[in-house]
Order: C-alpha cells, then structure tokens, then sequence
C-alpha cells in the first residue's frame, strides 16, 4: 500500500475555507471520478509557525493507494508532480509542488481503552 503524502499552508483567515473546499468538492470530486487503486484519504491540519515567523495553517492530505501504477494512472508522470484544482491556488499561500510517496509496512490498531486510565 502506497501513502501520497502533500502539504499545503493557508493563513489562519483561510484555513476553514481550505478545508470547506477539500471536503465540499476537491476530495468528493476525485472519488467521484472511480479511481483504480485509491482505497481512501485522510486530512490533517496544524497551526505552526512559518520560516519567515508568520502565523500558518499547514494542512496535509494523505492518499492511500494500491500502488504506484495505481497513482500514475490518477495523476500521469511524473508522479510526484502536485495536482492543484485553481480554487485551492487561490486559498493558499503556499504548498509543496513535489509530493511525496511512502510505502507501508507496518500497522497496529490501538485498543479503545488504549491511552486511559
């Protein structure tokens, strides 16, 4: 299994438009369109500060997929080249033109009562 991992920053003013387009159309389009291969996505956000000492919101999408003839088939070559609808250009201040794919190899799941005392 296949992690595509991208990260995009958003000033605080436009973080929850971010995330409203990324759950409203960005991701339902994309699994909307039957993708071979793409078993799911999960969504991250973190309040940080910039090199440069501003206030951001980084946000991280992560894309599971069978394989990576299964992610060329989404995006085309190179694969690790960043697909960004324009609505999402115009949210951001900036993001990762490169993205970045990890292979699993391990997994555990918690149990509920895991962390509780």
């Amino acid at each position: 299994m296949i992690c595509r991992v991208w990260r995009g920053w958003t000033t605080p003013e436009n973080a929850a438009a971010y995330q409203a387009l990324l759950a409203s159309e960005i991701m339902p389009s994309i699994h909307a369109r039957g993708i071979p291969g793409l078993l799911g996505h999960e969504a991250l956000r973190r309040d940080i500060i910039s090199p440069d000492g501003a206030h951001e919101v980084e946000h991280m999408t992560l894309m599971w997929f069978r394989s990576l003839e299964d992610i060329e088939g989404f995006v085309g070559t190179p694969i690790d080249r960043a697909n960004l609808p324009p609505k999402a250009l115009e949210i951001l201040k900036r993001w990762d033109e490169r993205v970045s794919h990890f292979e699993r190899f391990d997994q555990a799941q918690s149990s509920p009562s895991c962390g509780q005392s």
